[in-house]
């Protein structure tokens, strides 16, 4: 079944790196940076910088880099590769995402890796999928498997929805999701989130966007854990 599975994946990506047809929307290489303000209880009040970038390589097939540091000590890094196929309205891609996150103020190492099918158009973007996890403390002996953990399965899924269709030169989205930029959170942890952005010329953007992230969403007693508010610009080539 693995086998099978890694054989469909190799297809898909070869097709998208060398079909032709136009993609969705007005993408263009795009370096971005931001600056984040973030509290939650386990870190409180912190800090986050951002760099990302935006590959698209050609009209089949795109890639994301990002890299986060933060003052409470924490520092992540993210890959994602998603191959695209244009369909009538919008466009169907999967998405295979990396992430990497060093907890230095306590010692471990968070590895998440996904893989999830997608459709966007101008007014929605929808992604289900799964992830697995490990975590790993700096401290442990390499020659046992004690605190190692892994969580093989868990659910991934994001909603997004547009005020204006995603080539304008200026939007709103609301996102209801268990996945950003730098974390994959527990299928029952959801992440609420409204995003803007507005060129102000050719090639210059500003991004802004707010974070909430409640606990026990499913389990009928939802209470306020953290929270982020995120501003930043992009150049657009």
């Amino acid at each position: 079944m693995k086998k099978y599975l890694y054989t469909v994946i190799c297809i898909l990506c070869s097709v998208a790196l060398f079909a032709g047809n136009p993609g969705f929307g007005d993408r263009r290489y795009t370096i971005s940076g931001a600056v984040e303000y973030g509290y939650n209880k386990t870190w409180l009040h912190h800090a986050n910088f951002d760099i990302q970038s935006l590959m698209p390589i050609n009209p089949y097939f795109e890639m994301e880099a990002k890299l986060q540091f933060s003052t409470a000590n924490v520092h992540s890094g993210a890959l994602q590769l998603r191959p695209k196929f244009e369909l009538p309205v919008g466009e169907l891609f999967i998405e295979t995402d990396l992430y990497f996150r060093a907890v230095t103020r306590n010692q471990l190492t968070d590895y998440t890796a996904s893989i999830g099918v997608g459709y966007r158009m101008d007014y929605v973007s929808v992604l289900v999928g799964s992830y697995s996890r490990i975590l790993d403390d700096w401290n442990r002996d390499w020659h046992t498997t004690d605190n190692y953990v892994v969580e093989p399965f868990n659910l991934l899924y994001r909603l997004e929805v547009f005020c204006r269709p995603q080539n304008n030169n200026w939007n709103l989205s609301f996102v209801f999701t268990d996945i950003d930029d730098y974390q994959m959170e527990r299928m029952w942890q959801p992440l609420f989130a409204i995003k803007a952005y507005y060129d102000v010329a050719e090639h210059w953007r500003l991004n802004f966007g707010v974070q909430c992230k409640p606990t026990g969403m499913f389990h009928l007693n939802a209470t306020f854990y953290g929270a982020n508010l995120r501003a930043g610009f992009g150049y657009r080539f």
